[in-house]
């Protein structure tokens, strides 16, 4: 019987398994761990099919991807195995990574659990020890077994509380399982729902919604995703599974005029879609998970009234809002903070700023600071995306841990600027991050300023100054003479660094009488600043510029994220400086 070649999905659950198993051996193999755990996500990301890249000897240029695990996943696609796997394999009994996650539960002991008691998963310890047959097992005791109860007791509590990705994160594995299900035979449409869809910082759970004529054949097709770990529920039209880097993912399957607005509901968010319900409430509407229903009345006999509900059709999503005599609202702004009311009055901005508006790439540095590629390296990448101007932004001599350039090493990268731009068509604006010392000056002297391109003025320590100084601070630096751009502007790093205080209305009292703009910045770590400022901002017509913060080639793909949190403020096209072509935009923010 001939073998059917393992897809790119099934090859990446593969090379996660030797990840946890190598892991799991300690020492170095930790190293040779990563390397596995990167080529997981590599192959997972490699568009199309992985045999023709296979066959055409290009796996090595896929980055993450050596020789060595070159041959692994060719294995791994040929005959469902590779030598390490098998070997790795034997070495280790089965369910040794679930059952390695509870705390205190060394391999060894693993080892005797399955050789005695055939253990192979969590569910079948639990079992085991709630019969009272580990205590009787060398190296265990009944003081063990309920120790055991208990850690497996604390894992599952933990599982049960939703763990939450970054933005990035979770789009990489929603893209994943879009890619998996594009392919569902019988599928009609797919999207993304749920807060990835409307570009909240971090995402707990990433929902699909799909349509086919056959809903219950698609969530089982979907059941069959290689990097499922554990399925945790299923019905006939849906499934919540965890997947292989810790993420969990909602299936809803419907049928194909139930897409619309099952795609509207699982969007959310809740406040959103329980206010929606309200006003088609009020309005003789029925708005509910299946359908959008109006209420009828019939008359019988020539006399007497009997009353019914008639469904209204929905072809595309956008067809409720029109339904409630409201705007459409796109996904970004669902959060009931006042678009609903916007929507109902028609003044909503309907020109959002889209990813295909910006052209230029704004706040990046180079190995002059801290970033990992050279001037041109960076200038082709962006060239490449279809980019008409780049900044270079490195660091400042205070950031000293950054690199920052001091003003001979200064002299050179701009030399430097000058000998790619005769080698390149994007045009290369020399600039930097500029340090906003604690007395509110930029760094460098106002001669030097006044020399760039461009000015973008960040805070980079003294994240614990009190309120009040750092307001002031903020202040004086927004008054400098030279135009700047506010960089990152609160400090933040999500789930790390929370924003440090000030008084943020205060600052952009004081930057609306400036010559200044505020970044919008696309580093999935950070996505500063927040929504509500940037509607704070918008209020003092304001201009802001949406940047990738990239410190290497690949980050200038953050730019998907900045425009994302852009959107989710309300910001329009002409808000939005680098959407400027190279001489508008460079007459915008030119500092002198």
């Amino acid at each position: 019987m001939t073998k059917i070649p393992l897809d790119k999905f099934a090859i990446a659950a593969a090379l996660q398994e030797i990840s946890g198993l190598l892991e799991l051996k300690g020492g170095v193999s930790r190293y040779k761990a990563r390397a596995y755990q990167t080529g997981a996500r590599a192959v997972a990301a490699v568009a199309g099919d992985i045999g023709r890249t296979i066959q055409e000897n290009r796996l090595t240029s896929v980055p993450g991807i050596g020789k060595s695990l070159a041959s692994q996943i060719e294995q791994l696609h040929l005959t469902g195995s590779s030598s390490v796997l098998a070997g790795l394999r034997k070495e280790f009994p089965p369910g040794i990574i679930e059952l390695s996650s509870l705390p205190g539960l060394s391999t060894a002991k693993i080892a005797i659990l399955h050789e005695a008691l055939g253990i192979t998963s969590i569910a079948e310890l639990q079992a085991a020890a709630a019969a009272g047959r580990v205590r009787n097992m060398k190296g265990f005791g009944a003081k063990t077994e309920q120790r055991l109860l208990e850690v497996i007791a604390d894992h599952d509590r933990d599982h049960k509380t939703e763990k939450r990705f970054h933005i990035h994160q979770a789009d990489r594995i929603g893209a994943q399982a879009l890619d998996y299900l594009k392919v569902a035979p019988g599928l009609k449409e797919v999207s993304l729902a749920g807060s990835l869809r409307r570009w909240k910082e971090t995402v707990g759970t990433i929902r699909v919604v799909a349509s086919s004529k056959w809903p219950q054949a698609l969530v089982e097709y979907f059941l069959r995703f290689p990097l499922i770990t554990n399925v945790e529920d299923q019905t006939d039209t849906g499934c919540t599974v965890q997947v292989s880097e810790g993420g969990r993912v909602f299936l809803r399957a419907v049928e194909p005029n139930q897409f619309a607005l099952a795609l509207y509901w699982e969007t959310g968010s809740e406040a959103h879609v329980k206010k929606l319900h309200e006003i088609a409430s009020s309005k003789g509407l029925d708005l509910n998970r299946e359908s959008l229903t109006i209420k009828i009345k019939r008359v019988t006999k020539g006399k007497s009234l009997s009353s019914g509900r008639r469904p209204l059709e929905i072809r595309n999503e956008s067809d409720v809002y029109p339904l409630l005599h409201m705007q459409y609202v796109p996904p970004e702004l669902r959060e009931d903070e006042g678009e609903i009311e916007a929507a109902l009055n028609k003044s909503l901005p309907d020109d959002l700023i889209t990813l295909a508006d910006i052209q230029g790439m704004v706040h990046c540095h180079t190995t002059y600071s801290d970033g990992k590629n050279s001037i041109e390296e960076m200038a082709r990448a962006a060239e490449a995306m279809g980019m008409k101007y780049l900044t270079i932004t490195d660091h400042s001599p205070t950031a000293s841990y950054a690199g920052g350039l001091k003003l001979d090493r200064l002299q050179r990268q701009w030399d430097e600027i000058a000998e790619t731009q005769e080698k390149v068509k994007i045009k290369l604006l020399k600039g930097t991050e500029s340090d906003i010392l604690s007395d509110g000056r930029l760094d460098y002297p106002d001669r030097v300023l006044e020399q760039f391109d461009v000015v973008i003025a960040s805070i980079h320590s003294r994240y614990k100054m009190d309120s009040e100084k750092m307001t002031k601070c903020l202040m004086t630096a927004m008054r400098q003479p030279v135009f700047k751009i506010w960089g990152h502007a609160l400090g933040r790093l999500i789930q790390r660094r929370p924003p440090f205080e000030c008084d943020v209305e205060r600052v952009l009292d004081v930057i609306a009488e400036s010559r200044a703009a505020i970044e919008v910045n696309g580093d999935p770590f950070r996505l500063d600043m927040e929504p509500r400022w940037i509607r704070e901002a918008r209020k003092r017509k304001i201009k802001f510029v949406i940047s990738v913060d990239a410190h290497s080639a690949g980050a200038l793909h953050n730019l998907k994220y900045g425009v994302g949190m852009a959107r989710r403020g309300w910001l329009s096209r002409g808000e939005v400086l680098n959407t400027l072509r190279v001489r508008a935009f460079a007459k915008a923010v030119q500092p002198s």
